[in-house]
């Protein structure tokens, strides 16, 4: 029989070799995630403030910002905890990770009806003039998934521009970062731009016409059992009006501060709702095309799916198996969903160069 955790604490533990694990091996495993913490600065922002992202004036946090903890972070096999280190309890900023609850919303908007087709332009949906002009009109909500819309425009005081040009991994983002790169045709060109994850944001707020934290809530979180420890944080400026109503748009990360914090413990029930592919204990969250849609290889950034990584070729994590899939933030903030393997894993505050050999120690477990 499945095994749905309880709410809250309520969650089955159980002995690693209960669950197809060597001991020793995982005990090993987790050692080598508490050793291995990101070097950055506890005070977060003390490390966004000395150019994580970009240098002066770009770089000026809008949201809040709150000091990080220490590694921390769970391993399920079978939807129960095999083992968990830190405080798997305590909620923290995760970055790049609430990208990947974007998607997640986006996959309720297409199950309500709110988004008939993917491949829909997103200003046949819009209630601002953001997507009128040329470059912009023919994007489409698939294009903002895979981070392929090449939009361009402003958005909450930070162009597109700050973006272009930016190379993952490492402080500051490439030399190039920031300077003007010819636009694309939409679907045609891949970056990775936190302002365009921004604009999906914002146009999923005026789909849902709701704050999409009270969405996440009631659509997600309370359904699978989440606390209510957590919060998805706006930028002080990022308001739009919808039916008279002041709402925030929330970011799709911590770039400039705010985004969703939150406990390892409530990521981990994410991901297992990812592994059991969107259902949880009778619920039908996302469907099963979606969760196949979402996680399929976009065709020119074949690790990459909707706003969820993926390890094609195992190029992203050799140390881990093929069919992974990831939601993954900047500070070594990592959920990580193996269905092959019955597998979720939640590490935080993770050194970057050290996640493959983490995911390796932890298959090397199996017993």
């Amino acid at each position: 029989m499945t095994y749905w955790p309880g709410s809250g604490d309520n969650w089955d533990t159980a002995a690693p070799g209960d669950l197809g694990f060597h001991g020793g091996r995982l005990a090993d495993a987790v050692a080598f995630a508490e050793s291995h913490e990101i070097p950055w600065a506890r005070d977060l922002n003390e490390q966004l403030g000395q150019g994580e992202f970009e240098p002066p004036p770009w770089n000026e946090v809008l949201g809040p910002v709150w000091p990080r903890g220490g590694p921390a972070g769970l391993v399920l096999r079978g939807g129960r905890i095999a083992a968990a280190w830190g405080d798997p309890d305590r909620a923290d900023l995760t970055f790049s990770v609430a990208k990947s609850y974007l998607a997640v919303l986006t996959g309720i908007a297409l199950r309500q009806g709110l988004i008939c087709d993917l491949n829909d332009a997103v200003a046949d949906y819009a209630l601002d003039d953001d997507f009128e002009a040329e470059q912009n009109r023919t994007i489409t909500w698939h294009h903002l998934l895979q981070q392929t819309s090449e939009w361009e425009g402003t958005l909450w005081d930070k162009p597109d521009l700050v973006d272009r040009n930016r190379v993952l991994g490492g402080g500051g983002g490439g030399p190039d970062k920031g300077k003007h790169r010819d636009l694309r045709a939409p679907g045609t060109f891949w970056e990775y731009n936190d302002v365009r994850v921004n604009r999906l944001s914002l146009s999923l707020l005026q789909v849902f016409r709701r704050p999409l934290a009270d969405v996440l809530r009631d659509e997600v979180q309370d359904i699978i059992g989440c606390s209510d420890g957590w919060g998805w944080h706006a930028y002080r400026n990022a308001n739009f009006e919808i039916d008279g109503e002041i709402m925030p748009s929330v970011p799709g990360g911590t770039h400039w501060g705010g985004g969703i914090r939150i406990s390892a413990r409530d990521q981990a029930r994410l991901g297992l709702l990812i592994q059991r592919r969107g259902t949880w204990d009778g619920w039908e969250i996302l469907t099963g095309d979606y969760i196949d849609a979402m996680t399929t290889p976009c065709a020119i950034k074949a690790d990459y799916g909707y706003l969820w990584w993926l390890n094609t070729g195992r190029e992203l994590f050799p140390g881990a198996s093929e069919t992974s899939v990831y939601a993954i933030g900047a500070g070594g903030n990592n959920i990580w969903v193996d269905s092959g393997h019955d597998l979720t894993v939640v590490a935080r505050w993770l050194d970057d160069d050290h996640a493959s050999d983490f995911m390796a120690a932890v298959m090397a477990a199996f017993a």
